[in-house]
């Protein structure tokens, strides 16, 4: 083995030692290039307390697993297997002789899963850990667990370039922070002037040429995702390069021998443009690169849990993001990174980037959290703790699955899910399947491996509708001899390599499924994704969830009757179905028969404005069968009418005069006398109690033509309660006797009342004003004039015929000559009637 050439972290390495020695944690920060992933693990192996154990090192992409474990291999002198190896999906080179080994993070979880004492590993190395990967905040949780309840001699050390190391070391008992500097290479950075106006391949495209021009080495594009890649790589092309450039892409589903090549150095007096995603932005050094042009753009998974929908978004990086993006120009030498927005856009980033705990589907978590047997993650040291709702949300599904029980303790067929490499929904669809026969199984691993990978149609510049049947077929196809050459060849070969592998775990063969029967496979994994066409609306369907959904009414799916539908999304009033398949209704009955209920219903209808009584068989929301119930729903129908009351108001009752004035006069001793006990009669009370003071008046109603039949008065005066009846008389009297005799109802409807409305003749020899509420209120007096229009309003009619009576009958006496106008009111004779003949 030659010598090493001499890194940044180098130097940092005794104290690495030194504090290992001392404390099981320790976080380390050092920026790109310092060489932290390839020297610290190697390192480490010598440390007294590793005796000979072995060091995991957990990287979040499958690409720097392989490349970190490839370089420490080469650095001394070995090939891949023996002391460095790594072990990622699909693929591992390890041997019995190997000491340093790199995962990546869903092997690592499965791994503790399996081995929660970690026999014969003595430290465990989080790379990369500022990514904050929702697997690699699992794997820090139950590190710290199995440290503190397990293995308390553990080594734990996190990694990092941009990242808040002292939050970190406070979940790991205050654990040492360890800080090395960077290869001093200046980078120089360029913002654009404005926003980009034109498509983004063009416009990355049209930069990368400029930088050509204008720079030596190598370069690295930084672009969201595969589609942009490809997009970009033929607008580069098109506009033509020199000859001595070659364009390579690096994303994350490439195969690995085109990854190796985009890693290599460009061969001698050739240059090279690396197209990534943010795959190449830790871990990595690229040989040759010293320009990089950077679009601010990644693509992350988003998650609503209000709608249990989540797909991949294009976001703008974070501050952090960018810079570990600028420190790939100055790897090697000095560098430029050329950013594509304006410098103010810059600073109004956020700091870090949001943690994929928070926006991501909790399902996969909170199932490795059951089976790890601690359902509530309050209990584990999780850098940030999984929103409650999102994770509530997770556990329905997974009790809907049968994964978890009602107490939330994982199930058999829980742990069956665990053991695939797929989400809970699909998982589940896969051992449900295979449950039913080989070629079923088969069919199910297709599936959930084409619903893995990426749209197959997406970026293949062929027509794209959404029916799952159009990539089945694409699949089932022939391989062509050209197969292998083009992207739509290599995620075809993907998938199929995908799909043998699931069904040599589920037990049911490497065979391809048939594409015959999809819609029934897919509905396992989605029964609240079943859909029914909407009558007479093409491309619009009900889900069982009870969304609404929608398709382009030219899609070769808007017409079905019904769905499955694997993929939409959660905008609008209707989500928009990306990718469905074909369902006959009648295969319902067989592959979701355990979620179908038999409902006997009975409730308002507010179209007939009548009580329905049905029988329904029901997916959810989705009504698959229903036929009307004789008898008009018995003793149920009562709860109906009530329904229909509340839907439509109290106005819809037959309220007569007394009625009225009854739930006036209730309203009116309430207000004045709140120390009282009288009920409640106001509009909401009287609604929420209408079982209870109406139920007994509903016998045989059930429409609203039959609500003029009920005694509503009745049905009042009942819900007055023993003994308030007389004292309602008492203290709220209908009409009042005045000095002429007449009996004058009184108005209790207004806010300030009650009222009496009388004419000024009637009153003559009253000086106190009548009084209610067992004497607490005076009635507000409205002194009319002969006519009936009003004179004056008081609460004082002794005050009245002082003061302002003179004025009236001064006024008064010639419009009316007939009636009396005495000059002292409260010694005549009161009247209803005017003057006899011949008198004044």
């Amino acid at each position: 083995m030659s010598a090493l050439v001499p890194l940044p972290i180098d130097p940092l390495l005794p104290a690495v030692h030194a504090a290992l020695a001392r404390t099981p944690g320790l976080v380390l920060i050092a920026p790109p290039g310092a060489g932290k992933t390839t020297r610290l693990p190697p390192a480490l192996l010598s440390a007294p307390w590793l005796e000979g154990r072995r060091v995991l090192m957990l990287e979040p992409r499958r690409l720097a697993a392989r490349a970190a474990a490839t370089r420490m291999a080469a650095e001394h002198g070995e090939d891949v297997g023996a002391t460095f190896g790594y072990r990622i999906r699909n693929e591992a080179r390890v041997s019995a002789a190997t000491r340093v080994e790199v995962l990546t993070e869903g092997i690592l979880t499965r791994r503790l899963h399996d081995d929660p004492g970690l026999e014969g590993v003595g430290a465990v190395v989080l790379d990369e850990f500022h990514e904050r990967g929702l697997t690699g905040d699992l794997a820090f949780a139950l590190l710290r667990d199995i440290q503190g309840v397990l293995r308390p001699d553990l080594r734990l050390i996190v990694m990092s370039a941009t990242l808040d190391g002292a939050a970190v070391a406070a979940l790991m008992d205050n654990a040492p922070v360890l800080e090395s500097q960077g290869r001093a290479f200046p980078v120089a950075v360029r913002h654009q002037e404005r926003p980009l106006p034109r498509a983004l391949p063009a416009a990355v495209a049209a930069t990368t040429a400029e930088a050509l021009e204008r720079e030596s080495g190598s370069i690295l594009v930084f672009l969201p995702g595969e589609r942009e890649i490809r997009a970009t790589a033929g607008a580069l092309r098109a506009q033509g390069l020199p000859d001595t450039v070659d364009v390579h892409a690096l994303f994350g589903a490439l195969a690995p021998a085109a990854q190796d090549l985009a890693l290599r150095p460009a061969p001698a007096g050739r240059r090279k443009v690396v197209l990534a995603t943010d795959i190449a932005e830790t871990s990595l050094t690229i040989e040759g690169v010293r320009v990089v042009i950077d679009s601010g753009l990644r693509r992350v998974p988003r998650f609503d849990p209000r709608r249990g929908l989540g797909r991949l978004e294009t976001v703008r990086i974070s501050q952090a993001g960018a810079e570990q993006r600028r420190g790939r120009a100055g790897r090697l030498e000095p560098g430029l990174c050329v950013r594509l927005w304006p410098e103010a856009e810059h600073r109004a980033l956020p700091a870090q980037e949001t943690p994929e705990i928070l926006a991501a589907d909790l399902a996969g978590l909170a199932l490795d959290l059951a089976l790890w047997g601690a359902p509530d993650p309050a209990g584990l040291a999780f850098p940030t703790q999984p929103p409650a709702g999102a994770l509530a949300q997770a556990r329905d599904i997974l009790r809907a699955l049968e994964a978890l029980d009602a107490s939330g303790r994982i199930t058999p067929h829980g742990r069956a899910l665990a053991a695939l490499p797929l989400p809970p929904r699909l998982a589940h669809m896969v051992v449900r399947a295979s449950a039913r026969g080989p070629d079923q199984g088969a069919l199910a691993c297709l599936l959930a491996a084409m619903l893995e990978e990426r749209d197959l149609l997406a970026g293949n510049g062929q027509a794209r509708d959404a029916d799952v049947a159009s990539r089945l077929a694409l699949l089932a196809a022939p391989r062509s001899p050209r197969a292998g050459k083009g992207p739509l060849d290599e995620r075809l070969a993907r998938v199929r390599a995908e799909a043998r592998r699931l069904g040599r775990l589920a037990g049911c063969g490497s065979a391809l499924g048939s594409p015959t029967g999809a819609g029934a496979v897919l509905a396992l994994a989605y029964p609240d994704r079943v859909a029914l066409a909407r009558p007479g609306a093409p491309g619009r369907f009900l889900l069982a969830s009870g969304r609404g959904a929608c398709l382009a009414t030219d899609d070769p799916l808007a017409g079905a009757p019904a769905l499955v539908v694997a993929d939409l999304d959660g905008a609008g009033v209707e989500a928009r179905v990306y990718l469905a398949a074909r369902l006959d209704p009648a295969e319902l009955e067989t592959v979701l028969a355990d979620r179908i209920e038999t409902i006997e219903s009975v409730t308002w209808d507010p179209r007939t404005e009548a009580v329905v009584a049905r029988r329904e068989r029901r997916l959810g929301a989705l009504v698959l069968a229903a036929r009307d119930l004789p008898g008009g729903g018995g003793e149920r129908a009562q709860d109906a009418v009530i329904e229909g009351i509340r839907r439509l108001g109290l106005g819809c009752l037959p309220w007569t005069p007394e009625a009225t004035r009854l739930v006036e006069r209730v309203r009116f001793l309430a207000r004045a006398c709140p120390d009282q006990d009288w009920p409640d009669f106001s509009e909401a009370a009287l609604l929420d109690t209408l079982e209870d003071w109406l139920g007994p008046f509903l016998a045989g109603v059930t429409r609203r033509a039959h609500f003029a039949r009920v005694a509503l008065g009745e049905a009042l005066r009942a819900a007055l309660g023993p003994g308030h009846g007389p004292r309602l008389d008492r203290w709220a009297p209908t009409h009042v006797t005045v000095p002429s005799g007449a009996s004058i109802p009184l108005e209790y409807g207004p806010e300030d009342g009650p009222v009496l409305a009388a004419r000024v003749q009637q009153l003559f020899g009253l000086t106190d004003t009548p009084r209610v509420a067992d004497g607490r209120r005076p009635v507000v007096v409205h002194l009319l004039s002969p006519a009936g229009r009003p004179l004056q309003v008081t609460r004082d009619l002794a005050g009245f015929w002082r003061t302002s009576y003179a004025d009236v009958r001064k006024d008064m006496r010639g419009r009316y000559p007939k009636h009396p106008w005495p000059e002292d009111p409260t010694l005549a004779d009161a009247t209803n009637r005017a003057k006899p003949r011949g008198k004044r």
